[in-house]
């Protein structure tokens, strides 16, 4: 684990706005807060802040909150010091030798960090075989797809040769079998006779694409019985946006009823989750950045392809279906995209779902459909990159491509149809999260449908009361007072929290008489300590929580508390038109707290008076008026005098 200087230092030179910006797109919201889409929930507002001044973050849809290490270990999946470790390599900062703070996390550190050097030196080994004899048939399938060696060496492509084992032997010298059985490459079979490999398969058919949770193992069986998965295959490696291999596509070449599905993935590890990855974006990140969107395609043939022929801002989905995840993991470097997926009816159908996820991410979307019966690779084979370019420049608005087909599909002339045609895209519609976009869409629908655009409005109307229903707000501050909350900033602005301290009336005073030497947070406990003005109050369990909070809490957001104080507490520190933290200030917000104890006071004394029997006990009754008139007089003197009651701080002297 890194040491506590290692990750302060870290810490210090991060810019929480900068490290979440790569990973969600944020909008300045204040002079020092920035908002936008929670990453850890599906929302359509966004609810989630983000303090530059502070550098923390909170969502108030789901409540999580942290720094910028607990925001990269909970959005990488991956653990606190590989996150320390993974900002520090954002930031260029050296990273000293690890350490682990159990045996367990270092061994989990350990297996994640095998993992991917087994998926490296498999992709070498991969590689070499491609060049060598047995390699020859997976050479012309590559030159028949129009790759070049150039090509060929940028996506690192291999071939896993017909054997079961030549790849396990060139590891088993280097990994444990743990790691070999983790890394996704290997199957091994039970005593059953079931393989262990992911699917559970019967032995007798060796290469089904493995997506299924893999049983549990028995007792472990030794090296011999693990054999390679990929066999005779063409190997596609799949790296992480960093570059780093993290899976594999094995495309194969045989043509037998045995040889299993034409595509196999690797499947779901310690370091890979297809949910989570984008093929190719390790290479495409930059050219997106620069030309401001994505082209997505389907598969990772269509993917090298497109990129070969000049367009480097390519990614596939790798065949499986778009995720949110992905959305979001593209969103971190355009909000524009085109989506090229094959024009046959099962490829339309995952354009659509495509297009919805991307509408509710708040994605600028065209798409590109080409011919019947050609996909990116075979356009560009057949039709040459000039042919795509041009057909891309040529790529259909998000609502066109839709109305388009509702147009195809349904009868529009009629009424019957123009209904249907309008049932098949008010789903559609209701995706989009703008109103004004939804306005300007249901006026361009109604137009190239010959309908009434109130009709649509009429629907639209249900639309927008639901997602305003749905819509997640910050919990409002009514409860809490000005002067709760500048108390509440003072103590938070503390760099470490020590309970129980009790300071002398002359440090407290002192603090205050020299403005350079002015501690908010160390003025607030004195206060607060000897005089308790916080009991009674909205604030009053979350000031308690601040109070007690131990030496050990580095970040306030850690402080123990419940949900909801947590939630007060990222609200008052997420205002936007707070002012800067003053003795003046802070002064200001102690009178008034003084002056809410003292009125609460004056309440309770005029219903003791009140209570029967107590204008019998005279002795009483002139203690409670006695009490109620140096009350009222303290009330009623801006200063609150020195009659049994606190001075203002700027009253105080040095004893």
């Amino acid at each position: 684990m890194p040491t506590e200087d290692f990750k302060e230092t870290v810490k210090q030179q991060a810019d929480i706005v900068r490290i979440i910006g790569d990973y969600i797109k944020l909008k300045k919201a204040g002079a020092s807060n920035y908002s936008g889409l929670c990453p850890f929930h599906g929302e359509k507002t966004p609810s989630f802040s983000v303090h530059a001044t502070r550098q923390f973050y909170h969502c108030f849809g789901c409540g999580v909150s942290g720094d910028v290490f607990s925001f990269v270990q909970k959005v990488e999946n991956i653990t606190f010091p590989e996150a320390v470790r993974l900002v520090a390599q954002k930031l260029g900062i050296p990273l000293p030798k690890a350490t682990y703070s159990s045996p367990a996390e270092a061994h989990e550190a350990k297996l994640r960090a095998q993992l991917i050097d087994v998926q490296e030196r498999a992709a070498v080994f991969f590689q070499e075989c491609l060049k060598r004899p047995e390699g020859a048939r997976a050479r012309e399938y590559l030159l028949d797809r129009g790759l070049d060696q150039q090509t060929i060496a940028t996506f690192r492509i291999g071939y896993a040769p017909d054997s079961g084992f030549l790849l396990r032997d060139r590891l088993a010298g280097e990994f444990s079998e743990e790691v070999l059985r983790a890394s996704g490459l290997f199957s091994w079979k039970q005593e059953d006779g079931l393989r262990a490999s992911g699917s559970g398969l019967p032995s007798g058919n060796p290469e089904r694409d493995e997506d299924s949770p893999e049983p549990e193992s028995r007792s472990p069986k030794p090296a011999s019985a693990i054999y390679s998965k990929f066999r005779n295959r063409v190997m596609f490696p799949i790296a992480n946006d960093a570059g780093r291999i993290i899976a594999f596509t094995g495309r194969t070449l045989a043509t037998d009823e045995k040889s299993g599905p034409k595509y196999l993935n690797s499947p779901e590890t310690g370091i890979y989750s297809k949910g989570r990855v984008l093929f190719n974006l390790d290479h495409a990140k930059e050219a997106i950045r620069k030309l401001d969107y994505a082209i997505l395609v389907e598969g990772q043939m269509d993917c090298i392809s497109v990129y070969a022929a000049g367009f480097h801002n390519v990614i596939a989905s790798s065949g499986t279906a778009f995720t949110e995840l992905q959305a979001k993991l593209l969103s971190r470097f355009s909000k524009n995209a085109v989506v090229n997926f094959d024009p046959d009816t099962a490829g339309a159908k995952a354009t659509e779902r495509t297009l919805g996820l991307l509408v509710e991410e708040e994605f600028q979307i065209k798409v590109l459909t080409l011919e019947q019966g050609f996909d990116p690779d075979l356009y560009i084979r057949r039709k040459g990159k000039d042919a795509y370019g041009e057909a891309l420049r040529g790529s259909q608005k998000y609502f066109d491509y839709l109305i388009d087909r509702a147009r195809s599909h349904f009868p529009v002339r009629s009424a019957e149809g123009k209904k249907q045609a309008v049932n098949h895209l008010l789903p559609h519609i209701q995706r989009v999260p703008s109103r004004i976009v939804r306005d300007e869409l249901a006026q361009e629908i109604a137009q190239k449908l010959g309908i009434d655009s109130a009709v649509l409005r009429q629907e639209l109307r249900h639309v927008a009361a639901e997602r305003s229903a749905a819509t997640v707000k910050a919990p409002a501050l009514a409860q809490a007072t000005d002067a709760e909350r500048i108390l509440v900033r003072a103590l938070a602005s503390a760099r470490q929290m020590q309970p129980g301290v009790h300071l002398p009336a002359r440090d407290g005073a002192r603090d205050v008489i020299k403005e350079e030497e002015f501690d908010p947070a160390r003025q607030a406990r004195y206060v607060l300590q000897n005089e308790a003005l916080h009991n009674g109050l909205a604030t009053e369990s979350l000031v308690e929580a601040l109070l007690h909070a131990g030496a050990e809490i580095a970040d306030v957001m850690d402080v123990p508390c419940s949900d909801s104080e947590r939630r007060m507490l990222a609200s008052i520190l997420l205002k936007d038109d707070e002012e800067e933290l003053t003795a003046e200030r802070l002064e200001g917000a102690v009178r008034a707290l003084r002056r809410i104890h003292l009125r609460r006071r004056q309440e309770q004394l005029q219903r003791e008076l009140k209570k029967p029997g107590v204008s019998d006990d005279k002795e009483r009754m002139r203690e409670l008026l006695r009490e109620v008139e140096r009350v009222s007089r303290a009330l009623r003197d801006p200063s609150l005098g020195e009659d049994g009651l606190r001075m203002p701080l700027e009253n105080q002297k040095t004893a």
